[in-house]
């Protein structure tokens, strides 16, 4: 796979709401993303293929706008003070429950410029909260312009192996371990998240590797486990795609979770539950 990383946007450093960016999504009333009641806005485009990913309608970074009647999501070009007025609809709750705005995607980095000018209007003209998911295969300047105006940042760790983490999400993992490095020396809060795949990263080696990076880090952050599931195949469907995890066709029982909780927990990470 080519690498995508250079094809980040690194020219913003002033707001600009006129500026537009294309969104597949805007999902209301979320609890998991962030904390409170938040809006999250799904950004186009992604540099990873994970096989289980649950989004492939937000992978591409330029689709087709004109195909939305025959899809359940609707690609939209929208500028920044389009999609926060939007946002700005459910405003009463975000007072209520301290929740508030949380970009995700696809891979919402990858708009960058729209990206931070979302983030920084969105602080700056109506006091929001903010947050991102992101899965940090970012260049690191772009993260950090980022952080300024994040209060909460959501990030992934699938594998701990650079090898493992190509074969099976397409890019090695050295930038994403990097980036979260840093952040967790930063004021911005992290986050964490674990999609637990059954004989892909549940293995007592990847384990041990990931309490033992998170453990050492300059403020250690939480961490939930998610565990894996089938909702993206019904869109592969619908894209005319064949759905890559084929071979693995059932979430992890209650059981491998809890074990895997306790596991962690005992090596010294803080495990929340989702």
């Amino acid at each position: 796979m080519r690498n995508k990383v250079d094809s980040y946007q690194q020219t913003v450093s002033c707001k600009n709401t006129a500026l537009s960016g294309i969104v597949f999504n805007i999902q209301r009333y979320s609890i998991h993303d962030g904390p409170g009641i938040r809006t999250i806005v799904f950004l186009s485009g992604c540099p990873l293929r994970c096989l289980w990913c649950s989004n492939p309608e937000g992978l591409d970074a330029n689709p087709d706008l004109t195909q939305n009647a025959r899809q359940q999501w609707k690609y939209r070009r929208m500028t920044v003070k389009e999609v926060l007025d939007d946002v700005a609809k459910d405003e009463a709750f975000y007072r209520r429950s301290g929740g508030g705005l949380t970009l995700s995607g696809g891979e919402p980095l990858l708009q960058a410029d729209f990206c931070l000018a979302l983030l920084q209007s969105a602080k700056q003209d109506y006091g929001f909260s903010t947050a991102i998911e992101s899965s940090l295969y970012a260049p690191p300047e772009m993260v950090d312009k980022t952080l300024v105006y994040t209060d909460y940042l959501l990030a992934d760790i699938k594998l701990m192996d650079a090898k493992k983490h190509k074969e099976y999400t397409g890019v090695d993992n050295t930038l994403i371990l990097d980036n979260i490095r840093r952040i967790a020396a930063s004021k911005t809060d992290l986050i964490i998240r674990f999609p637990l795949v059954p004989g892909i990263n549940d293995d007592q080696e990847n384990l041990n590797k990931m309490a033992e990076f998170l453990v050492s880090l300059a403020k250690p952050p939480a961490l939930e486990i998610l565990g894996y599931h089938e909702f993206g195949r019904g869109k592969y469907n619908s894209l005319g795609k064949t759905y890559p995890m084929t071979d693995i066709t059932v979430s992890p029982n209650k059981e491998k979770m809890d074990f895997v909780e306790n596991f962690l927990r005992d090596k010294g990470v803080l495990v929340v539950r989702t």
